[in-house]
């Protein structure tokens, strides 16, 4: 299986990538990390080789002091020809939290990501809906339609979706050509398979956002610790090579503000998981 893909038929990635959410602080409500830290880790990160990125504008300390675009723009600008940004847009941040937002919020949520991260054209853009969990039934046409206007404007590469059924799918891809699919998956929280399967007939990427059991979910579980033991590896290592072992179209964007953590997962690279190994994780 390739260690590559195709992000919407023309830039080619590494499967394994980097998530920059928690770049400014370690979890939601707590407190900033120090800016250097986050610097020495998307430093590292383009010298080990991540060519895809994962950030979002409102991906920012709780107190406002330290934002991952700024990071990733201070820290890699002029961006390396290879390296792909990835961001998303949808929620809107406010003092009685997060809403959904409204076809009208889009475009600033777009301009704003090109403006934090200093580009003229974001790679690939992802309409976010819902929390954690699609919400089924309800039509995302309006909203994805403007971002397919932006595209068709130049200020967006390739579309993708975050957080969306099978039916959402199609009815994007009614619209405008979606490069890439991003919702909650892993080796313990499997619920998105039928998506995984649309993605993968189609040539989209599925791109989980919680490839390491994020959101307060549990993955040591004894198949995944029995693997890492047979490959002297990490838990989180295996979890990320079965996840690369599903699907050709399958990549990975585990996010960390350690650069420790981050040389673990991409050391999951070169982990060639048995038949043996994907029995015992089921």
């Amino acid at each position: 299986m390739s260690d590559q893909f195709r992000l919407g038929g023309d830039l080619t990635i590494d499967r394994l990538g980097f998530g920059a959410m928690r770049l400014p602080q370690d979890r939601p409500g707590g407190p900033a990390r120090d800016p250097e830290t986050g610097r020495a880790v998307l430093r590292r990160a383009v010298e080990l080789g991540v060519d895809h990125i994962d950030t979002a504008h409102f991906y920012r300390s709780e107190n406002g002091s330290v934002h991952a675009n700024t990071l990733i723009r201070e820290t890699l600008s002029p961006y390396p020809d290879a390296l792909v940004i990835a961001t998303k847009v949808g929620p809107v941040f406010g003092p009685g939290g997060p809403r959904q937002g409204t076809p009208a919020d889009l475009r600033p949520q777009v301009e704003a990501n090109l403006e934090s991260l200093g580009l003229d054209r974001l790679d690939l853009v992802y309409l976010r809906v819902g929390t954690t969990r699609p919400p089924h039934g309800e039509s995302l046409a309006e909203r994805f339609e403007v971002l397919a206007a932006l595209r068709e404007e130049g200020l967006i590469r390739h579309l993708g979706l975050s957080n969306v059924d099978a039916g959402h799918l199609a009815e994007a891809r009614a619209i405008a050509p979606v490069a890439a699919v991003q919702n909650n998956f892993n080796v313990a929280d499997r619920d998105e398979t039928t998506v995984l399967d649309a993605c993968a007939q189609a040539g989209i990427a599925f791109v989980p956002f919680f490839p390491l059991g994020g959101g307060g979910a549990d993955i040591d579980d004894p198949g995944l610790v029995k693997v890492a033991g047979r490959h002297d590896a990490t838990v989180h290592q295996i979890a990320l090579a079965w996840l690369l072992s599903l699907s050709p179209v399958a990549l990975a964007i585990p996010g960390t503000g350690s650069v420790a953590h981050l040389e673990e997962n991409l050391a999951a690279r070169s982990i060639a998981l048995t038949a043996e190994d994907l029995a015992d994780l089921g």
